[in-house]
Order: C-alpha cells, then structure tokens, then sequence
C-alpha cells in the first residue's frame, strides 16, 4: 500500500481502519459518511414489554451490537432490564452476527441461533427455516432503517413482525470531509475507496448529489479499488451502478485490509 491513497468512509472504527491502512505504508484519506442518531423513545420500550407480557414473542431478532446495547441500557434507565432478560428466556432468541452475539452474551442472555458468515438477511432467513411461524409473533430489533426483506419473509410465513427502533442513520454533521473526497476522486488522486456498510454509498451519492457531482461519482469510483465488506455492502454499490474489486470473507476488518492490500499491490 505504500503512498497509496485510501478513502475510508467508516464512522465509528475508522480511525482503526485508518490505522491499519497507516501501518502498511497507506494514505488513509477519512471521510465519515454517516451518524448514528439515537431513536429509541422510553415509553416505546415500556409498551413494548407491556404487550410481551400479555402476549409472549415467539422469535426476537437481534441484527446489530450497537441496537443491542441500546435497547438494553434505555431498559436499564427504566428499572426493567432484568424483565427484559426474563422475556427474552422465554423467546427463541437470533443474532445476525458477532457483535450482538457479545451485547447478549455480557447480559446472560441464551442464544438459540446465530446466523452465519457473512450475516446477511438471507442467512438469517436459512438458520431460522425449521421455525414454525404460523402466527406467531416476532420482535426485530431494527438496525439504522428497516429490514423490509426481513419482515416480508416472515409475514409470508404468517408472523406478526413489530420492530423496535433504536438508533437510526443520518448524513454526518460535518459533510466537508464528503466533498473533499468527491475532490479527490474529480482529480483522480484516490487510489481505493473503502465501504463498511450499505449506507455509505447511499449518502455519498447523497451529497454528491446535492452539491450537483452525482453524474460524474460513477465514472469516477471506475478507477479505483473499491474494496466492499460483504455482500449487502457490495449489492448497494451495485445499485448505484460501481463495480466492487474485492470483497471481505468473511466479512470483518481484517480479511477487508488484506484484501484491499492484495488489490492495490496486484495494480503495482
């Protein structure tokens, strides 16, 4: 990666990411392209645990560890985590992937099925198939925006789906970072782009749209390596026409930088 230059679009790890990019002799180039904006209302989660109480979940869906951990500790400001963990036992309990795997297990909570690589909607779908959802009930723990996937395939099933929102997805405060890297790909001097998540392309394409550079981001992301961490990530990129170089497997950090290595030393 010597002298090569590295956009990273991650928020919360990409500092990290922007380190391990540093230490193979990379340019990590940092442009946040989203926020996470706490969404979760306290009375939500006292009527949510009023209904479970009269009508028990049969199947609660944990997809992220952040919606985990928040879900939890609004139920802790309310005096009602230990409840919430008492539901929860008498639920079969999913996780989408390792990080809400950690938030249930640092509660104590038992977890029934865990999703495999590379934790997608679709994986979820097959670890819960043997499931008899003939009208029964299930709880989603919903990410930055809706499962609509999700939901449908289990209403097909003849579940009643609710959600819980816990945090949703915004553009950053601060876009300045954005339009420096729409800059940077204009003059060709950004020699990878890195997508953590789905969303990220989607504001990208936000901003660069507002600011009237949409027209030219597609041509411009042709150059570079762009580097995506998973499926759900590269089928975003798709729908906005880029093409992805390499993808993550399994889907986490670290397979995403060796990758990416790979790529750029193979362009030389």
């Amino acid at each position: 990666m010597r002298g090569k230059v590295v956009a990273i679009l991650e928020t919360r790890t990409g500092a990290h990411l922007g380190e391990l990019v540093a230490r193979r002799g990379g340019v990590p180039l940092l442009a946040p392209a989203l926020r996470e904006v706490p969404d979760i209302e306290p009375n939500r989660v006292l009527e949510l645990l009023a209904a479970w109480r009269l009508q028990p979940y049969r199947l609660v869906i944990f997809q992220t560890g952040v919606g985990t951990r928040a879900l939890f500790n609004a139920a802790d400001a309310l005096g009602v985590g230990a409840e919430l963990v008492q539901l929860l036992a008498q639920s079969v309990v999913v996780v989408r992937g390792p990080k809400p795997l950690g938030e249930l297990n640092s509660r104590r909570v038992r977890i029934d099925f865990k999703a495999p690589s590379p934790f997608t909607t679709d994986t979820v779908l097959a670890t819960i198939a043997g499931i008899d959802l003939h009208e029964a009930r299930v709880l989603v723990q919903r990410y930055g925006a809706a499962n609509e996937p999700l939901r449908q395939a289990l209403e097909t099933r003849g579940a009643a789906v609710d959600e819980i929102a816990t945090y949703r997805w915004a553009l950053p405060d601060d876009v300045q970072p954005l339009l420096q890297l729409l800059d940077a790909l204009a003059s060709a001097s950004v020699d990878a782009v890195v997508f953590t998540s789905a969303v990220q392309i989607h504001n990208l394409h936000a901003v660069a749209q507002s600011h009237g550079r949409a027209t030219q981001l597609v041509e411009q992301l042709t150059g570079p390596v762009i580097a995506s961490i998973g499926p759900v990530c590269t089928r975003a990129l798709a729908a906005h026409g880029i093409t992805t170089t390499v993808e993550a497997e399994p889907p986490k950090l670290g397979p995403l930088v060796v990758a990416l290595e790979a790529a750029l030393t193979a362009r030389g």
